[in-house]
């Protein structure tokens, strides 16, 4: 109790402090009428080309509109409000803060406050000239640097409806438990560009780092047909299901995201190390490294990445810093053919264990909302480590309607020696995307194989398209 009062303390803090610290109650109220004006210019007749002007506006516009997305899987499809707004003290920075609370019909819920500082400095551009009558200048190599971004957060989820099958790759369905988990992070991280060297400018590297208090609570459900998790596993089968401590993590990493080949092959490396201390019971103390390696080769030229942006809070949707409004739905062809292939491993000391709520999983969708072995049902397998490969296709069809097919080829482990590319489950998927403006991203999708029936997922991404990432649940 004393950390949702916490939460929601810090959460009236950040929503009153750009006003109170800076005077931005009459900049709030501009973006009001602005908004005010746009809903009734969009929204104020009825035709098709109206509804979806009416829905990016009510969707997607600030500082306030209707926040929707798949909270987590089976918990449903969550719907509330989101506030952002922005402050920008002097050219050197600029702030943003973005608060949202969402519900669903089984009663999970989130709520947080998301703020950022950007660090913009006014780059010096340098003007390159032919030296004498004739001579070629050289081809320009301006560029933008991306800036330096500060992070804080403050943010709890609670989900009633999870599965435990047991842990490690043999577990059977037999094994199916049900939990419900409520969980607190509050915390800051950074992303600090390197690009002083032009080396390390052209792999287009960051150096990250995160500091978090972590907050779990574990509770049974007994209102499903399969039995609540107390009725088939105790503290030795599912480490950390008696007692829950609270959780210091500290994070740093490196990541490399270049285009090369004249932007026909771009990569997106990470490498991260994680430690989570549990200062009242250090038995379930441990450390965690990841190593995620993307590699995306676009189709066309005009293709342009729609992922997340480190600029924009989870519910915004801008193509640059301080770009007021969200992109256009695209209508030019885009194509992708990606190979990920992503290891996570984790130690604890000799008598410590890794708690199953911070295990990584494998089997429809994740806790985060990450489809993996799509066609085993939502986390089949669990274990402190996993290895993931993954081979995707994703083209457009018409506008924002477009066509994705993948293959994984995965397993978790219980020790880092049986993390190898022996013994792989595999499973298939495709089916449809829609990428409108930045609506947040919708999947329609089938998977089969593995040996274990078919699935069938509907998901809405969590953020808006062009969004940043919400704190990883483990």
């Amino acid at each position: 109790m004393r950390v949702r009062w916490i939460v929601w303390l810090v959460f009236v803090l950040f929503s009153v402090l750009p006003f109170v610290a800076f005077g931005q109650e009459g900049q709030l109220q501009s973006d009001f009428r602005r908004e005010s004006g746009n809903v009734k210019a969009d929204c104020g007749s009825f035709s098709f080309k109206s509804f979806a002007s009416c829905a990016q506006e009510l969707f997607t516009d600030h500082p306030l509109h209707i926040a929707v997305g798949s909270i987590a899987p089976q918990n449903g499809f969550g719907a509330g409000l989101a506030l952002v707004t922005h402050y920008t003290p002097n050219e050197n920075w600029r702030l943003s803060w973005d608060a949202d609370a969402v519900g669903s019909f089984n009663a999970s819920w989130r709520a947080g406050v998301y703020m950022k500082a950007i660090h913009t400095p006014v780059q010096q551009i340098h003007v390159i000239t032919a030296s004498s009558e004739g001579a070629t200048a050289k081809k320009s190599s301006l560029t933008v640097h991306p800036s330096t971004i500060f992070n804080l957060y403050a943010q709890t989820i609670s989900l009633n409806k999870l599965f435990f099958f047991g842990e490690g790759p043999h577990s059977t369905l037999a094994g199916q438990s049900v939990f419900g988990m409520t969980q607190t992070i509050v915390g800051g991280s950074v992303i600090k560009p390197v690009y002083e060297l032009p080396a390390l400018g052209k792999l287009n590297l960051a150096l990250l780092g995160e500091v978090n208090g972590r907050f779990v609570g574990v509770r049974g459900n007994s209102g499903e047909s399969s039995p609540t998790i107390g009725a088939l596993y105790d503290e030795t089968a599912a480490p950390g299901l008696t007692s829950q401590p609270a959780f210091l993590q500290i994070g740093e990493g490196i990541r490399l995201e270049p285009n090369l080949f004249n932007n026909h092959l771009q990569l997106n490396y990470l490498v991260n190390f994680q430690q989570f201390f549990a200062p009242s019971n250090s038995t379930f103390s441990f450390r965690r490294w990841t190593i995620d390696l993307g590699h995306n080769f676009p189709l066309y030229q005009n293709s342009v990445s729609s992922g997340p942006k480190d600029s924009n809070g989870p519910d915004e949707c801008a193509s640059a810093v301080g770009a007021a409004k969200c992109p256009s739905v695209s209508r030019n062809r885009t194509g992708t053919v990606g190979v990920r292939l992503l290891i996570t491993e984790s130690a604890a000391s000799a008598g410590s264990a890794v708690p199953f709520y911070f295990q990584p999983t494998l089997g429809g969708s994740d806790i985060n909302g990450n489809s993996v072995l799509s066609s085993f049902q939502d986390y089949r397998f669990r274990a402190p480590n996993l290895l993931l490969l993954r081979e995707n296709f994703e083209h457009s069809i018409w506008g924002p309607l477009g066509f994705t097919f993948a293959a994984d080829e995965a397993k978790v482990a219980l020790t880092r020696g049986d993390v190898d590319f022996g013994d792989l489950k595999h499973s298939f998927t495709t089916g449809l995307t829609v990428r409108a403006g930045g609506f947040p991203q919708i999947f329609l999708l089938f998977a089969w194989g593995g040996g274990e029936g078919h699935h069938t997922i509907a998901n809405i991404n969590t953020s808006l398209l062009g969004g940043s990432a919400r704190p990883s649940l483990y």
